[in-house]
């Protein structure tokens, strides 16, 4: 996920369109597209021997290119020099530090695994709210925070002596929560111009920061495997660009409870791709305590829509 957008549609409530069945499609296809993320860093680099830091670079690099084109253009991407330093520097530097969090993590978990606990994001999300005091802590908000931090013990177990698999959890969690922090943020920077046009910068800026890591430490190359350039341009084009625009095609329709609600699809399509692509078994633990984070975002998206609705009628 590289953006977010806000709606000029509040459709949380009331009747949906009839445009509704191809926004919900549009959704689940973007979830499907981010899913592969974790899949395929892992056969670039696993399989086709590239460097991480090689393929984030290629892929936000390439994925500018292609939001470039999708706004219009670079005549279309014209705002004001502050704006596009904050975009480049603080959107950029926040994707980069998720998407090195998340996707390190892969060296000692699951791609399924990394799905299920990245997609905590949201129980984040409310409990930062709770803790700035913009959010209520009540049954619902303190049961569905419970349960996801269950269906996370459920998944990995609670590793004590687990070496390797306590560190690939705690930076799929850290990861979560740099994202729920991110995204206010990316709000913010974005309001007033298009979310394609926003993430176009978040996108060079993160492939500049890369860059340069990638050249100082000699991690950066461009003769790369045709696997690896294969599972690159992938990303760059389908689990990047394409799949952001479907999501924000179906968020206009559909609004953001119920466009994050069908998202939660997402990690158990990672789980699927993992035992297809990579043959990594789909367990018993990891669909259980998978159903149980998703079942806890989903409360805290229907009680952070039901709070919203309240205040409005008021």
């Amino acid at each position: 996920m590289i953006g977010v957008s806000s709606d000029r549609h509040n459709l949380a409530s009331g009747p949906l369109p009839p445009s509704a069945t191809r926004a919900t499609i549009e959704i689940i296809l973007a979830a499907l597209g981010f899913s592969a993320i974790s899949i395929l860093t892992v056969v670039a680099t696993q399989r086709g021997g590239a460097t991480l830091l090689s393929v984030l670079a290629w892929r936000y690099l390439l994925a500018t290119l292609a939001l470039i084109v999708l706004s219009g253009g670079v005549t279309q991407l014209r705002i004001t020099r502050r704006r596009a330093s904050a975009l480049l520097l603080l959107g950029g530097g926040g994707q980069t530090l998720i998407a090195l969090l998340a996707l390190s993590a892969l060296r000692f978990i699951p791609a399924s695994t990394l799905g299920f606990l990245f997609y905590t994001f949201p129980a984040w999300v409310a409990l930062y709210g709770i803790m700035r005091r913009t959010e209520r802590l009540d049954a619902r908000r303190a049961s569905a925070l419970l349960l996801a931090l269950a269906g996370i013990a459920v998944m990995v177990g609670v590793p004590t002596s687990a070496g390797g698999s306590l560190t690939g959890v705690v930076m799929a969690l850290a990861s979560a929560v740099a994202y729920a922090m991110y995204i206010p943020l990316l709000k913010r920077l974005q309001s007033g111009i298009t979310s394609t046009a926003a993430s176009a910068y978040v996108c060079a800026g993160a492939a500049i920061i890369i860059v340069s890591i990638g050249a100082s430490s000699g991690a950066f190359h461009i003769d790369m495997s045709t696997t690896a350039w294969g599972a690159v341009l992938t990303l760059a084009l389908v689990s990047t660009s394409a799949a952001f625009v479907l999501f924000i095609r179906g968020l206009a329709v559909l609004g953001p409870l119920r466009s994050a609600i069908i998202s939660t699809v997402e990690p158990f399509f990672t789980a699927i791709l993992a035992a297809v692509v990579l043959s990594q078994p789909i367990t018993v633990a990891t669909l259980a305590g998978g159903a149980m984070v998703a079942t806890a975002v989903i409360t805290l998206t229907l009680a952070r829509s039901t709070a919203a609705a309240t205040a409005t009628d008021q």
